[in-house]
């Protein structure tokens, strides 16, 4: 495949796109500066909140916004497009037929993987936003799949907008203990065969080896996908066709 740029909408929050852009240039199989990936980053930090505009009923605010991002990377040429925000993909329509440049689609391909692990009838856990939450946007293609979503309860969810928008938006605090007794719960009291972690601030943080063998991070899907579509190999696939 010939080599292609990538282009990214980032700044949904900050610290994800520094990390999604890492976590790239890691899983790239390269020897040296040329063997990476051209890519074009937009950090658009006062871009709207994803899960504000969607509770609100206020959408076409953050359409308008990300519309302005869409020109720029058509101007520079990009081949695809990566957006490190699973909230983000409740528009994902709607940015699609706003430019004529691929946007990957971090949901549809997550659950593919999943799907192809577990099979259909499989009970699938998600830790995300309540924008993610309530749009179903996970949920609704997880059914296509013929897969069952566990959403967490109210007093799960509200852990989990804590260490998104406290711990990692506001105090950068990474430490897993907490999202790691999370995942475990949803495994263990509620019977999932994996959990995904669809939000990209739960992907800053690192987990134990244990906690990531029974968890699917939608930011590292998104990251391997960004990879092979710009014509690079990645690290995580190569190892994978080895063993």
């Amino acid at each position: 495949m010939a080599h292609k740029s990538l282009g990214v909408i980032g700044g949904m929050g900050p610290k994800a796109t520094a990390v999604f852009f890492d976590k790239v240039i890691e899983n790239t199989i390269a020897e040296r500066d040329q063997d990476h990936i051209d890519m074009v980053i937009l950090n658009h930090a006062t871009i709207p909140d994803r899960t504000t505009v969607i509770l609100e009923g206020t959408g076409e605010l953050f359409l308008e916004a990300v519309a302005k991002d869409f020109k720029l990377l058509e101007y520079a040429g990009v081949a695809n497009i990566a957006i490190p925000c699973n909230t983000s993909h409740y528009f994902y329509e709607d940015m699609q037929q706003m430019t004529s440049i691929p946007i990957i689609n971090m949901v549809d391909e997550t659950l593919q993987i999943i799907y192809k692990k577990y099979g259909s009838n499989s009970r699938i856990g998600i830790l995300a936003t309540s924008g993610t939450i309530k749009t179903g946007v996970y949920s609704k293609v997880c059914e296509q799949y013929g897969m069952e979503m566990y959403v967490p309860d109210a007093e799960v969810q509200a852990k989990v907008m804590k260490i998104i928008y406290t711990n990692v938006k506001g105090q950068m605090d990474f430490s897993p203990d907490e999202l790691e007794a999370l995942i475990e719960e949803l495994v263990t009291d509620h019977g999932c065969q994996c959990v995904i972690l669809a939000c990209t601030e739960l992907s800053c943080i690192k987990l134990s080896p244990a906690t990531a063998e029974c968890s699917v991070d939608a930011m590292q899907v998104l990251v391997e996908r960004s990879i092979e579509l710009s014509g690079r190999d990645s690290k995580e696939v190569f190892d994978k066709k080895k063993s």
